[in-house]
């Protein structure tokens, strides 16, 4: 049996085809029987506005403060000097660390990281004081929880700065006691002093690095699953003969009327999103809100471009929304907003223009971080411009699917 069965066109569909006068199309006819389902189902009203919405505020408020503070940590300090307590009260002021348990060896500091109590611990051993001293080079070790990555990477970078600090001191004192200034002492610690700006994200706020591309991702899901679904329902509830009658069995008034309600609404979606971000919580936009609105409304047709093609490619609407799913999902890996697209394989790098999600971020990191006209990211507009348009040479197919392909569960 095929995959797509076809039914008879002339069968009479579960609800009754509205006359059409004239031997037009009734376009707003359509519009309003488009508009009573996405009123009248649940799913549509979840889809596009309620998801869209908590996703906003979750992501948001979930890393409001920008970086995670405080992070729970251990201490083995095996030589108890005072020097050594000072060194810990001081990785304990870091804004990140948070040393909340002195462990007696190494073993117990071992199993509290197993259990998820702390993310690393620093070890000081025995005699470190002592070593320092007599110029022998002790040395300190930290361990740290990369199974979390920001947790980990975070106290991994205070316990080494901790320990460069404390290395520093003791060799200053060293010098000092030689009878070598300040100046000499400095000159000797650090010969080149390094003056670091961090552009476009200085605050190294995780909130602007993520929620920028993980918001848009979820909500092209959304659009990618809604187009489908909506497409496939038609089918799967015997109602595409009076969606093609109506339209005077015109493809594209049926698929024009049918997605013109929907692509408002996501567009306000989208419009939140952008004066959520860029309007009240002052993320960076070097473009300013207008340019930033016009890449979103690029985003939203092309995921409704690639969600049609979806749907034709697919006929079945289990199969779509799969498909629709698995996309959606993959853009997040490969759009390069967490592992570089130019450090993948190049067959890859090639794949990774399929999904609007990483023309979406190439086209963001033109226009709000580095505030350059569209016209500079012409390849990246061309893009979206294609994948809006990519179902045109399948109307045909999107017809046939629509007045003679059967629903199959």
């Amino acid at each position: 049996m095929s995959d797509n069965p076809q039914r008879n066109s002339s069968t009479q569909s579960d609800h009754t085809p509205s006359p059409v006068g004239g031997g037009g199309w009734g376009g707003g006819t359509l519009v309003l029987r488009e508009l009573r389902r996405l009123a009248t189902q649940p799913i549509y009203i979840f889809c596009m506005v309620v998801a869209p919405l908590f996703c906003y505020y979750f992501f948001t408020s979930l890393m409001k403060e920008g970086l995670p503070e405080s992070l729970p940590m251990g201490l083995v300090d095996e030589d108890h000097s005072t020097t050594t307590r000072n060194l810990a009260r001081n990785l304990d002021a870091f804004q990140m660390s948070d040393i909340v348990h002195e462990y007696a060896n190494v073993t117990e500091a071992r199993k509290a990281i197993q259990k998820g109590d702390i993310y690393g611990f620093y070890l000081i051993p025995q005699g470190t004081t002592k070593q320092a001293q007599l110029q022998r080079v002790p040395t300190v070790s930290f361990y740290t929880n990369y199974s979390y990555l920001v947790a980990g990477s975070l106290l991994y970078r205070d316990m080494r700065m901790m320990s460069e600090l404390a290395s520093g001191a003791a060799t200053r004192t060293v010098l000092y006691a030689k009878g070598a200034t300040e100046g000499q002492a400095m000159a000797y610690l650090q010969p080149i002093v390094i003056d670091m700006h961090a552009t476009n994200n200085p605050w190294l706020n995780y909130s602007i690095y993520l929620s920028n591309i993980i918001i848009p991702g979820m909500l092209g899901i959304f659009i990618f699953m809604t187009t489908v679904y909506s497409l496939g329902s038609e089918l799967k509830f015997g109602t595409a003969d009076d969606l093609m009658h109506q339209a005077n069995d015109s493809i594209i008034a049926a698929l024009g009327t049918k997605l013109l309600p929907q692509t408002l609404i996501f567009l306000l979606m989208g419009s939140i999103y952008v004066l959520l971000l860029y309007g009240y919580l002052h993320f960076p936009c070097n473009c300013g809100i207008p340019r930033m609105w016009s890449v979103m409304a690029l985003f939203v047709l092309a995921c409704q471009g690639l969600g049609v093609f979806m749907f034709t490619m697919l006929p079945t609407l289990r199969m779509g929304l799969s498909f629709a799913s698995l996309w959606g999902v993959i853009s997040f890996s490969i759009s390069g907003m967490s592992f570089p697209v130019m450090a993948m394989h190049p067959i890859l790098q090639g794949l990774s223009y399929l999904f609007p999600l990483r023309l979406y971020y190439l086209l963001y990191v033109n226009c709000a971080l580095d505030g350059y006209p569209l016209i500079n990211a012409l390849p990246f507009v061309t893009g979206m411009v294609c994948f809006m348009m990519l179902p045109i040479p399948f109307l045909g197919r999107l017809k046939k699917v629509m007045k003679t392909y059967a629903y199959e569960p």
